[in-house]
């Protein structure tokens, strides 16, 4: 096949990808009582993102896009709002917010995710979008839509912990979510 047309149909499966994960209706998620210490307590799956209301791989495939429209030296940010479905809530401040979110995880699991993926060319100095698309090069995300849920469930499996975001208890006592 020609590798335009290829491209051409990775970008749509992408804009796809994103126009489904953000049109998908609301997960219901199970609350639970601790008798003992009566509080309530939620069991997020891995590939939701705590306190967020967009999945891992909506945030991610929208990212992508930007970081595809940044790389051709346009704003990331307005780049990725344009793609996503018109009927959607996303706007260019979300997906800012969501590069900023996604940074700061990666830079906060760094020394986790050494173990499977080679990082030590991803700068933090260099700016947001440029540290993205070193992460996501190392993933094979940006190429190529490897399977992001066996990368966020490996790391989870591992840490025990969400890649991306803070469920409550590992939230500072009195913090606002």
């Amino acid at each position: 096949m020609d590798e335009t047309l290829i491209d051409g149909m990775k970008s749509v499966l992408i804009y796809l990808s994103i126009s489904v994960s953000i049109l998908l209706s609301a997960i219901a998620i199970a609350r639970f009582l601790c008798r003992k210490r009566q509080k309530t307590f939620s069991l997020l799956p891995i590939q939701l993102i705590p306190y967020m209301q967009y999945s891992a791989s909506a945030v991610i495939c929208t990212l992508i896009v930007g970081l595809k429209h940044w790389q051709k030296g346009e704003k990331g940010f307005w780049g990725a709002f344009i793609e996503a479905d018109p009927e959607s809530l996303l706007s260019p401040w979300l997906v800012f917010g969501w590069l900023k979110m996604v940074g700061a995880a990666l830079r906060r699991c760094h020394r986790s995710l050494c173990r499977w993926y080679e990082l030590e060319s991803i700068s933090t100095v260099a700016g947001r979008w440029q540290e993205i698309k070193g992460y996501f090069h190392a993933f094979g995300w940006a190429e190529r839509r490897s399977d992001l849920n066996a990368h966020i469930c490996r790391y989870s499996r591992a840490t025990r912990n969400f890649l991306f975001g803070n469920p409550s208890q590992r939230r500072e006592a009195g913090a606002s979510p």
